[in-house]
C-alpha cells in the first residue's frame, strides 16, 4: 500500500481535527493540526501584548502590531512544536517548550486567530514548517489551505463543511465541557460567522475548496459515520 498525503480543509469548528486525528491513528500516519500552529502564534501575540486585550472582542476590530510580531518571528522567539502524549500518542501543542493545548482552544485565542493567520509573513513561516513535515508522506494534515497551498499535490483532499449554527453549538458544548461557563452560544456563533468571512476573504491563501477535493458536509453525521466515510476514501486512494 503506497503512502500518501491526506489534506483536510474546511470551515472552523467542523471537526476536522477530530476526524484527521482518528484517521491518522487508524492507518498509522502522522497527524498535524495546522490550526493549532496558528493558534500558538496568536497566543504568543496575546501574551506579549502584540494584540491589545482591550481590542480582542471581535475579529473585525482587533489591532495587531504586525512589525513587532514579524521581529519576534524573525528573531526565532516563536517556537511552535508538537509533543506526543505518552499515553494517547496524540500531538500536543507546545509554545516555546510550554504545553498550551488547552489555552489555545479558548475563546480569546479563537477571536484573534483569523487576523493573525491572514498575515503573509506568519503564513510563510508556518507553511514552510508544514511542508517539511510532509516530505516523507504518510501524513494527515488539516487546516484552511492544506490542499490548495501547502500540499496542492496531495493524493487525497477533503473539504469539510457544516452549517454555522451546528458548528457554533459544537464549539459551545466543547467549551462548556471544559468548564468555561461564561461563554454564550450567541457570542460563539458570531465568532464562527466572522471567522468564515475573514478566512474566505483574506488576501493570502484564502479558505476555498480545491478543484479536486471531495466535499464532506458533516452537519448531521456522527463521528463514526464520518470516520467510516474517510477511511473508505483513504483506501481507494492508497490502492490506486
Amino acid at each position: 500500500m503506497k503512502r500518501i498525503i491526506v489534506a483536510i480543509d474546511g470551515h472552523s469548528s467542523c471537526g476536522k481535527s477530530t476526524m484527521a486525528r482518528a484517521l491518522a491513528r487508524q492507518v498509522g500516519y502522522i497527524y498535524v493540526d495546522t490550526g493549532a500552529m496558528y493558534r500558538m502564534v496568536t497566543l504568543y501575540a496575546l501574551r506579549h501584548h502584540i494584540i491589545s486585550p482591550a481590542s480582542a472582542s471581535s475579529d473585525l476590530r482587533i489591532s495587531i502590531d504586525e512589525e513587532a510580531l514579524r521581529r519576534h518571528i524573525e528573531a526565532g522567539d516563536v517556537d511552535v512544536r508538537f509533543r506526543l502524549d505518552a499515553e494517547t500518542h496524540a500531538p500536543l501543542a507546545c509554545l516555546n517548550g510550554e504545553l498550551v493545548e488547552d489555552e489555545i482552544r479558548g475563546l480569546e485565542v479563537s477571536q484573534c486567530v483569523s487576523p493573525i493567520a491572514a498575515l503573509p509573513f506568519v503564513r510563510t513561516f508556518l507553511v514552510r514548517q508544514q511542508q517539511l513535515m510532509g516530505e516523507e508522506k504518510g501524513i494527515v494534515m488539516d487546516g484552511r489551505d492544506i490542499g490548495t497551498t501547502v500540499f496542492p499535490q496531495a493524493e487525497l483532499k477533503v473539504f469539510v463543511t457544516a452549517s454555522a449554527q451546528v458548528r457554533a453549538q459544537r464549539r459551545f458544548d466543547e467549551l462548556q465541557a471544559k468548564g468555561e461557563k461564561d461563554v454564550s452560544y450567541e457570542a460563539i456563533l458570531k465568532n464562527v460567522e466572522e471567522r468564515d468571512y475573514l478566512d474566505s476573504h483574506r488576501e493570502v491563501s484564502p479558505l476555498r475548496q480545491a478543484d479536486d477535493a471531495l466535499v464532506l458536509d458533516n452537519s448531521h453525521l456522527t463521528r463514526e459515520q464520518q470516520t467510516e466515510w474517510l477511511l473508505q476514501r483513504f483506501s481507494e486512494r492508497t490502492a490506486e
